[in-house]
């Protein structure tokens, strides 16, 4: 039988683990409802749950970290719009929802694309990393997306990349070093971007840049691509 929100978060509740939350804290994960509990504990909990969007959604609302994450997983990508996506990226207020969201559900839907460039536009810090980190994940699982799908993003990374908030120019270096890494043609488009994007009179531009070239260039990634 389906266990109703109450029992979820009953059952969340009792797996507290007050001592993580300082830890988690400080990795910049915050926010204003946690619990402390592990990835690996959500996974399992996910695993024995029944997919059911209306539980999903139900999840959301309790506003937990953990119940968040849950929801996440839990979800049915064939019933998620975007107006649903939309509601959840406006809540993210910490970059661990933000990435657990891309990962285990938004990379699933049809509009995924259409998100990035709508987010990565967008001036609010989690929800312009959204943007970027959704980017990233379809670089490593959207194996039958063209090439020039993921090229046509190269003008957002490159206004991105003087955005000075860590977690977004942390997004905007992954998005950018997992494109080069997925065939040879887009390492070397990607490296060409990074070498432009290195010329820029921009501190946090150079970063992205040779951070993203120092891994493109390394002698594993082009083996790899080989």
């Amino acid at each position: 039988m389906m266990e109703t929100v109450q029992q979820i978060l009953k059952r969340l509740k009792s797996l507290a683990n007050p001592a993580n939350i300082a830890g988690m804290q400080r990795f910049g994960i915050k926010s204003a409802k946690m619990l402390g509990l592990s990835r690996p504990q959500l996974r399992q909990i996910a695993k024995e749950t029944p997919k059911n969007h209306q539980l999903a959604l139900d999840l959301w609302q309790t506003e937990y970290l953990e119940a968040r994450v849950l929801g996440s997983l839990i979800d049915e990508p064939d019933k998620v719009t975007e107006k649903q996506i939309d509601a959840w990226v406006a809540d993210f207020d910490n970059w661990d929802i933000c990435d657990q969201c891309c990962t285990n559900l938004f990379r699933k839907l049809p509009f995924a694309f259409k998100k990035v460039n709508e987010w990565g536009n967008r001036s609010e810090e989690y929800v312009k990393r959204a943007g970027f980190a959704l980017l990233a994940f379809m670089a490593v699982h959207a194996k039958k997306e063209s090439d020039e799908t993921f090229i046509k993003f190269f003008p957002l990374i490159k206004k991105a990349s003087t955005d000075e908030r860590n977690f977004v120019r942390k997004a905007v270096n992954w998005a950018l070093r997992n494109i080069g890494k997925k065939n040879l043609k887009l390492n070397k488009a990607a490296i060409k971007l990074a070498k432009e994007i290195v010329q820029m009179d921009n501190r946090t531009a150079k970063w992205i840049a040779k951070d993203a070239i120092r891994e493109l260039t390394s002698i594993a990634v082009i083996a790899r691509l080989n």
